[in-house]
């Protein structure tokens, strides 16, 4: 069974929020406007968010691994870490999606629709990844270990999957096209 926000305020606060990011990205992207991108050298942030987005997918490893081996100290240490560089992540994000717009892909053959399956399933997982995170540091805070694990089981591939694809787009995007 698919997890489920929790009814309670804290599982609306976790939905608005989430909602929020979302709305937020998608006018960043979807609203043409123009950019501000030449007050500011931008060129670093993109390497920037792929080493933020590559470090918490090492850090969502290191936390699964630390679990299984029952060492709670250092999943926690994990878990919170990734969850601290993909914070970091969006609002870098933000600040360089309004200053720079959006980059187009140029890359050609097959490539290119390889490029766009994985920004495509990125894009839809990324939607859900900040209800499913909120949710899953939740419970763990709250203490409600058994459905903490029933969500994570859900929040751990698709975050780490967000986390690598994101990298993936970045090299496709500024590397190999």
């Amino acid at each position: 069974m698919a997890p489920s926000l929790p009814k309670t305020p804290a599982g609306w606060a976790i939905g608005a929020i989430s909602l929020l990011i979302v709305l937020i990205v998608a006018a960043l992207l979807l609203i043409p406007r123009q950019t501000t991108a030449g007050r500011f050298d931008l060129s670093l942030l993109p390497l920037f968010n792929a080493g933020l987005n590559g470090t918490s997918g090492l850090l969502l490893l290191a936390g699964y691994i630390f679990i299984r081996h029952r060492q709670i100290k250092w999943h926690r240490f994990c878990m919170l870490s990734a969850f601290a560089l993909s914070a970091l992540f969006l609002i870098s994000y933000v600040i360089y999606h309004t200053l720079a717009g959006a980059t187009s892909f140029t890359g050609q053959g097959w490539l290119r629709p390889l490029y766009f399956t994985i920004l495509i399933s990125h894009i839809i997982l990324a939607a859900l990844t900040p209800p499913l995170v909120l949710t899953t540091l939740y419970r763990a805070w709250q203490g409600t270990f058994g459905p903490h694990r029933h969500i994570a089981r859900w929040t751990l591939p698709i975050w780490l999957f967000v986390s690598v694809s994101g990298v993936l787009v970045y090299l496709m995007l500024y590397h190999w096209n």
